[in-house]
Parts: structure tokens; C-alpha cells; sequence
């Protein structure tokens, strides 16, 4: 929730506050901004989430069976120290970054391309075809890095040297290493990307949650 609030909320709220018609590459720039600002923040719940899922494949007795995501929280605190809640930061929020550029410039981008076409209009239709677009670009993007951010959360102490000991360590399984698990995590990502953006796009046309010129900007 830290997470994608703070993506979501800095990336609308600047993107809206410029005059003019907002060019692709401002948006990339706002949204590397804007998720670099939510990966770090959301560091902590994730590493926790990552540990969570990765619980059952390890032997009983290495196990950390942490109750609930705040029990995790605090004993991640109270074991490993302050810092250990951002294991990982570097790659998580590295991963932010591209997963915010994947969602939500490129889906503004597919979008205005959409519109400019005679085939389709500002409705459910083309929400839909913007956002499985998004929903794939961020995927493709993020996937490495997602490989890497795992790695790096699951690592017991001193595993792993450095960010570059993680990256050989990958790179010696091949090209496809780097994209393990590329279909389940589009066929999470995607269904995401777009009920977030359908959601969002009806609010927008039927509660009038943004002003008319900004409808019209975007």
C-alpha cells in the first residue's frame, strides 16, 4: 500500500501540475522519481513479503515462520537491526523505477497513441488495450531486477558479497535467468495493471476526480 500510494500519488500530482502538454520523456523522468520514491519507502513490507512466500521452500529448522507481515517487520528489527528492513533497497527501488516507467508512462503513452488513431475512444476499450500493454512492458522490464531483488532479500548474512556478486551468481544460468518466472509474474502483474487503471480511468470519467483541462492534457 506505502508502495504503490506513493508511486501513484507523486506521479499524478506533478505530472498534473505542469502547464503544457506533458512530453513522454518528462513522464519516464516523473515516474523514475516517483517509483524510486515508493521502492524505498516500500522496502521493509516487501523484503518481509518476499521472506514470507520463500518460507515454505526452506527446511523446517531455517524456517523464520513469521506470523503476520507486522510480526515480520518487527522481528526483522529486533534480530537482524534498523537496516536490515531495507536489505535489498538498492534493487528493489531500482526495480520501482522501472515497474512505474512500465505502468504508468508507457500507459499514458499507448494511450494518447490510441487516441490519436479514428478507432478508438477515451473508454472502456482502450483503458483495457493501454493498460495489458503497460501490464507487459513492466513485466519485461522489471523481471531481471525482480530476479535480483529476490536473491538478495532470501540471502542468509554474507551469501553474497555485493550487488555484482548477485548479477554473476544469475548470469552463470544463462540469459533466461535473469527473466525466471517471466509468465506467472505477467499473469500477476497484468490483471493488476489493468483493474488498477480501469478503476482509476472510471473514477476519472465519472466522479470528475481531475479537472476537465487535465482530462483533456493527458
Amino acid at each position: 500500500m506505502t508502495y504503490s500510494l506513493t508511486r501513484f500519488g507523486i506521479y499524478e500530482s506533478v505530472k498534473n501540475s505542469i502547464s503544457g502538454e506533458t512530453s513522454f520523456i518528462v513522464k519516464i523522468g516523473i515516474a523514475s522519481v516517483a517509483g524510486a520514491a515508493g521502492g524505498f519507502v516500500g522496502t521493509p513490507a516487501d523484503m518481509v513479503n518476499v521472506r514470507m512466500q520463500n518460507d515454505v521452500k526452506l527446511p523446517v529448522d531455517q524456517r523464520r515462520n513469521y506470523k503476520h507481515a507486522i510480526d515480520g517487520l518487527w522481528r526483522v528489527f529486533a534480530e537482524e537491526g534498523f537496516t536490515k528492513l531495507f536489505a535489498g533497497a538498492s534493487m528493489a527501488t531500482g526495480r520501482a523505477v522501472l515497474m512505474t516507467v512500465g505502468q504508468l508512462s508507457f500507459y499514458d503513452q499507448v494511450k494518447l497513441m490510441l487516441l490519436r488513431t479514428p478507432y478508438f475512444q477515451d473508454n472502456l476499450q482502450t483503458h483495457f488495450t493501454a493498460s495489458l500493454t503497460a501490464g507487459a512492458i513492466a513485466t519485461t522490464l522489471t523481471q531481471p531486477m525482480d530476479v535480483l531483488k529476490t536473491r538478495a532479500m532470501n540471502a542468509k548474512p554474507g551469501e553474497f558479497k555485493s550487488l555484482f556478486h548477485i548479477v554473476s551468481y544469475t548470469a552463470k544460468l544463462g540469459p533466461l535467468g535473469f527473466f525466471k518466472g517471466y509468465v506467472p509474474a505477467f499473469f500477476r502483474l497484468a490483471p493488476h495493471t489493468i483493474i488498477t487503471f480501469i478503476f482509476f480511468e472510471q473514477l476519472r470519467l465519472n466522479f470528475g476526480v481531475f479537472p476537465a483541462a487535465l482530462q483533456q492534457k493527458n
